[in-house]
C-alpha cells in the first residue's frame, strides 16, 4: 500500500487484512531494506526491537512511537537517525505559541490533560490494554507524556521537582491513573502539569501567563486565546501525524523529537515518579 508516496509494509504476529506483511522485523528488513522503520509496538518491547533492528546492520530512519522506553536505557552504540513520536510539537496551537513567546518573559505555565480510560479506544476493554499494565509500559506518565515533551520543547530542561501520583480511583488498573508535577525551567520559574486517566470531560490546554499576556491554547476545541482575543485553527486529527512523517522523509529536524530528548523524557518520568514516592524535591543532575 502506498502512503505519503511510500510503499508501506507492516511487521505483525496478529492475522490482518494488508496487502504487505511479515512475521518479524528481520525477515522485513531482509526482504525489503526499507528506508524507514517506525516502532509502534508496547513501550516495554521498544528496546529489544531497537536491539533487534541493529542486529540487521540496518541505519536508516527510525520513528518510535511515544514514550521512548518504560525505563531508561543505554543508547550509546543505537542509531543516528531516530526519533520518538511526539506528534503535538507539530500541532499548529504549539507552533503558534512558540512563535508567540519569543523574546516574552514566561511567569508561569499550568498544563492539563484528561480523558476517561475506558472511553479511549471504543470496542476494546480498557483492562486488557497496555495502558493498564505496569508490565507493558503504561500508566498515565508514559501515556500522556505529550505534555512531558512539549513543555520542554517551549520552556526549556526542568531543574528541580517533585510531584503527587498513582493509582487514586476505582479503575481496574495496576498502573498509575492521575499524576500532578510541579517544577521550573531554565526559562520558567513555575510549571505545573496535571494528567490522568479519570476526566468525563475529555480536556487538553495550556495556560501561559507573561509579563504582558495570557495565552490559553484548547487542543480539543483548536483555540488560542490571546487576553481577550480567540484564535480558531483548522487541524485534523492525522495533521499532525502527517506531519510528523514528512519530516522524518524530508529530514528536517527543526521540530522532531530526537533521541536525546526523547531520553529526556523518560529521565523525567522516573524522576517523577522517584519524587512522588520519596515525597520530596528533585533536581535534574
Amino acid at each position: 500500500m502506498n502512503l505519503l508516496g511510500q510503499d508501506v509494509s507492516v511487521v505483525t504476529k496478529r492475522k490482518i487484512d494488508y496487502p504487505s506483511t511479515f512475521p518479524n522485523v528481520k525477515e522485513a528488513i531482509k526482504e525489503l531494506n526499507p528506508d524507514y522503520i517506525i516502532v509502534a509496538n508496547e513501550t516495554n518491547k521498544h528496546y529489544e526491537t531497537l536491539l533487534e533492528i541493529k542486529s540487521t546492520g540496518y541505519n536508516e530512519k527510525i520513528l518510535i512511537e511515544k514514550p521512548l522506553f518504560n525505563k531508561k536505557q543505554d543508547t550509546n552504540f543505537l542509531f543516528d537517525d531516530v526519533y520518538v513520536a511526539y506528534n503535538l510539537r507539530f500541532h499548529p496551537l504549539i507552533q503558534k505559541l512558540s512563535t508567540e513567546l519569543q523574546g516574552r518573559k514566561v511567569v508561569s505555565v499550568q498544563a492539563y490533560v484528561g480523558q476517561y480510560l475506558p472511553s479511549w479506544r471504543p470496542g476494546t476493554d480498557y483492562r486488557k490494554t497496555y495502558s493498564s499494565s505496569k508490565v507493558l509500559g503504561g500508566g498515565v506518565l508514559r501515556d500522556l507524556s505529550h505534555e512531558l515533551d512539549y513543555l520542554q520543547y517551549l520552556f526549556g530542561d526542568w531543574e528541580t521537582m517533585t510531584a503527587i501520583g498513582g493509582k487514586f480511583s476505582s479503575l481496574d488498573v495496576e498502573t498509575d491513573d492521575h499524576f500532578s508535577i510541579m517544577f521550573n525551567t531554565e526559562k520558567v520559574p513555575l510549571v505545573t502539569v496535571q494528567m490522568n486517566y479519570l476526566d468525563f470531560i475529555t480536556q487538553r490546554f495550556i495556560i501561559v501567563n507573561s509579563n504582558e499576556k495570557t495565552y490559553k491554547a484548547d487542543f480539543i476545541q483548536n483555540t488560542l486565546q490571546i487576553n481577550d482575543e480567540v484564535i480558531h485553527f483548522e487541524t485534523e486529527r492525522n495533521d499532525t501525524y502527517r506531519l510528523q512523517h514528512l519530516a522524518v522523509l524530508n529530514n528536517d529536524v527543526t521540530k522532531l523529537c530526537d533521541l536525546k530528548n526523547g531520553l529526556r523524557v523518560v529521565t523525567m518520568i522516573e524522576k517523577a515518579e522517584k519524587a512522588s514516592n520519596d515525597k520530596e524535591w528533585i533536581t535534574n543532575e
